[in-house]
């Protein structure tokens, strides 16, 4: 049976009811036509799941059992510069079903999209949104954390401490698949725009202490290595086995 899900955030979840946004509610009545009384499981965004019921008048849920995520390997985050159209959108979407932990995009020198400060908040509460819907679709019970576009700089400084930063930029380096964390709590990947990283980029990567990896002898879109680094980490270092 397909579990119905919705997420809630931890404010509005109690200790044996769950407040209902309207959002969540025109999911539930519209959407999906639940009447009252219907099973759904509520996710918080942060690891923590009940089972529920609809109250009467969908004002809110009535809670049941609480179940706690599983425990997952080392985080991955994933740094990958601005691409025009809808490809951010998809990497989004697919690096939340694949279990990134966080989702950092950058304003590359060679990227065609440029987003003021405005523009780039709007984005970074669209991304969110697209990652909400897919933890719900995937079954996940945490929402990765999706932050503004900001410079490589600022992106590489904010890479949480101790983690492996890894750079995928044209051949050679260490296979993903290869890569050692040495106890490192998590890992984070880097991936360029389609006209590749300048050398000032590059440096700066260097200076940070990224490592160089590798997917491979093919020339990949920006999107597709993006994707495909998450997935290859999670088969290597994460949950993606099982």
């Amino acid at each position: 049976m397909i579990r119905r899900r919705v997420h809630l955030p931890p404010e509005r979840i109690g200790q044996a009811r769950a407040e209902l946004t309207e959002v969540a509610r025109h999911y539930l009545r519209d959407v999906l036509r639940l009447a009252p009384g219907a099973a759904v499981e509520l996710f918080d965004g942060r690891g923590g799941a009940w089972e529920a019921t609809i109250e009467p008048g969908f004002a809110a849920l009535v809670l049941g059992a609480r179940r706690e995520a599983l425990a997952g390997g080392p985080s991955i985050s994933l740094l990958f510069a601005l691409a025009k159209g809808e490809k951010g959108d998809l990497v989004v979407q697919k690096a939340t079903e694949l279990g990134a932990a966080r989702l950092s995009p950058w304003s590359a020198e060679r990227s065609v999209v440029r987003l003021d400060a405005g523009k780039g908040r709007e984005r970074a509460e669209r991304w969110r949104r697209i990652a909400e819907e897919a933890a719900r679709q995937c079954g996940r019970t945490d929402v990765p954390v999706v932050e503004a576009p900001v410079t490589l700089p600022a992106t590489l400084a904010a890479v949480p401490k101790g983690h492996l930063l890894v750079l995928l930029h044209g051949p050679g380096g260490t296979p993903l698949s290869a890569l050692g964390l040495d106890g490192a709590p998590g890992v984070a990947l880097v991936v360029g725009p389609e006209g590749g990283l300048t050398e000032r980029e590059l440096a700066a990567c260097e200076s940070a202490g990224a490592l160089r990896g590798s997917l491979g002898p093919r020339t990949l879109r920006a999107e597709t290595a993006a994707i495909a680094g998450v997935a290859v980490l999670q088969a290597a270092v994460g949950d993606l086995d099982g």
